[in-house]
């Protein structure tokens, strides 16, 4: 990291002293402090955007690592590099989100506070629906009619049996030779899309 905070360094084109325009700031200039923004706004954007790959949360960033360079200015050493200073605490900041972004990946996600699926959740229910539907449209009629019967418009086995003209136990076998159908057919299209 100190490699790369010296070669920005070196990249950088000076005005007034940075260690000038800390000691304004620190007595309340906030003109002084505006003037560092602007000389470090671009570099610590790229840093960050190099760092998470990310635009947005780059410049959340950027954004970030001035407020607490504004809030820390007091503790910065008058003998350190700003730039350095600055770059470690944009490089925190970094470090934070892409700890975040482990913590918050695949199975580890946050619940949501509320109810509600999130837009994730109607994705995969409307992927899975289609599968469904798939599966059911490749069972043979006399199995599909009955799953449609049973399961998608509720009908109790004796309606089914009398719809169909079929005895009860028909019905039952039916269906139960359906699901175990429709478990291969929905576990193969499973093993296809991974």
């Amino acid at each position: 990291m100190a490699a790369l905070l010296q070669r920005v360094d070196a990249r950088l084109t000076f005005g007034p002293d940075d260690g000038a325009l800390v000691a304004s700031a620190i007595a309340g200039d906030g003109e002084a402090f505006a003037a560092l923004v602007r000389r470090y706004d671009r570099p610590v954007y790229h840093l960050a955007y190099r760092t998470l790959r990310d635009a947005e949360e780059a410049r959340d960033v950027a954004q970030e690592t001035f407020f607490k360079a504004y809030r820390s200015l007091r503790t910065f050493r008058p003998d350190a590099k700003f730039s350095t200073w600055l770059f470690s605490i944009a490089y925190h900041a970094c470090c934070d989100r892409l700890n975040r972004r482990k913590r918050f990946s695949g199975e580890e996600l946050p619940e949501r506070a509320d109810s509600t699926p999130g837009p994730e959740h109607c994705v995969i229910a409307l992927d899975e629906a289609e599968r469904l539907r798939d599966a059911i449209a490749q069972l043979p009629e006399k199995y599909r009619v009955v799953v449609t019967l049973y399961h998608l418009q509720g009908k109790q086995y004796d309606e089914i049996a009398r719809v169909l003209g079929l005895p009860m136990g028909t019905v039952k076998t039916h269906l139960f030779r359906a699901k175990e159908q429709l478990r291969r057919l929905l576990g193969r299209s499973m093993n296809e899309a991974r």
